[in-house]
């Protein structure tokens, strides 16, 4: 057993024997070695192999017979064909989703599956509770956005046992920061962050604010992108320039940081937003300050939403491609239950943003 001053023995135990199981070195079926040669062999109390055996247990991956001993879980080797795929996404009936949803329907139902949907609210806690009733459930795969994809993910344990049941899974729209390795599709979003910011840089913008989400991956490129663009114009990054939001504080933290600059006179004369309903929000309080949009302060968005096209001001904003990016997701889930091999099926898959200009901008240098 390897030494890691980190965990307890018995945590580092039970996470070498699972590591096994689910990487198929030790198959369903297989007799584990006893207590008294696990402690032999790993120079560990019997008692600390009690309490990592006891976890594995708990958790499915083995199950202990009187008399006979102790066996990697005969459920790895389940019969597949159920006909069911398990789709959870961040939210369901608003905004960007139920497009996102017909683009996976339309590919799942063209080939013979059907679809059990489930939404977490982007938090950890419901993704971790929908990952365990699907996993009571029979199912052929699973396609994912994973909720607040920017933060350590608590419950890979759940997403281990995928594994081992041998259950393909596909992230869409983002991808936990230490799982790059499974198949995800992705939106170019470091590009989509540039392209916005680098626009209001051509129109003469020079006191650029940006509004981006903390806790999910896409806000996180997004933002990478709005800097790339600024040191390339000859800007210096400004921190004070940049406001940070949570799932949490999404309507009130945007809107009332922008307020507090206004009212202070912090010149800002453009604003890229996380997304369109941040933008629609900005663009609220813009005119309750009694400035204009976007003969004052020009606003960009992204996702190119019914808000976008909608507003008094149309929105320029980055197209997002919902319907082709959920089809994408299920035609590679589709490869991973086919066994299409790894070389023939890219484990990462990215859309290249457009650039959508409408009137929300103002050119300055005129």
């Amino acid at each position: 057993m390897e030494e890691d001053s980190g965990k307890a023995k018995y945590y580092v135990l039970m996470e070498e024997l699972k590591m096994d199981i689910v990487s198929g070195r030790r198959k369903p079926g297989d007799r584990l070695p006893s207590e008294h040669e696990l402690s032999a062999s790993c120079h560990v109390s019997r008692h600390t192999v009690r309490k990592a055996l006891s976890i594995l247990e708990q958790e499915g991956f083995i199950e202990a017979e009187h008399g006979r001993g102790t066996f990697v879980s005969r459920k790895a080797g389940r019969k597949q064909g159920s006909g069911n795929i398990a789709v959870i996404t961040t939210y369901l009936s608003d905004y960007i989703f139920p497009r996102l949803i017909q683009g996976i329907d339309s590919v799942l139902t063209a080939n013979g599956y059907s679809i059990i949907l489930k939404n977490t609210g982007n938090s950890r806690l419901r993704e971790s509770k929908c990952l365990e009733e699907i996993l009571e459930k029979d199912i052929d795969g699973l396609i994912i956005e994973p909720s607040k994809s920017d933060i350590m993910c608590g419950h890979k344990g759940l997403y281990d046992k995928l594994d081992f049941y041998q259950i393909p899974y596909v992230f869409i729209q983002g991808c936990n920061t230490h799982m790059k390795d499974k198949p995800h599709i992705l939106m170019d979003d470091s590009m989509g962050g540039y392209l916005v910011t680098k626009h209001l840089l051509e129109l003469g913008h020079e006191h650029i604010l940006g509004i981006f989400k903390a806790d999910d991956s896409q806000g996180r490129n997004r933002h990478r992108g709005y800097v790339k663009a600024i040191q390339e114009a000859g800007f210096s990054y400004d921190p004070d320039m940049v406001v940070w939001f949570h799932t949490e504080d999404r309507m009130t933290k945007p809107s009332g940081a922008l307020r507090l600059m206004l009212e202070e006179g912090v010149p800002v004369d453009g604003i890229v937003c996380y997304n369109d309903q941040i933008a629609f929000e900005v663009m609220k309080t813009i005119e309750k300050g009694g400035f204009s949009v976007p003969e004052d302060i020009s606003v960009t968005g992204y996702d190119n939403s019914f808000i976008a096209e909608n507003g008094l001001v149309k929105l320029t904003t980055i197209a997002h491609p919902q319907e082709r990016l959920g089809a994408m997701a299920a035609e590679l889930l589709l490869e991973k239950i086919n066994h299409v091999p790894d070389e023939e099926s890219k484990v990462e898959r990215i859309l290249k943003p457009v650039l959508i200009i409408r009137n929300s901008c103002r050119d300055r240098r005129l």
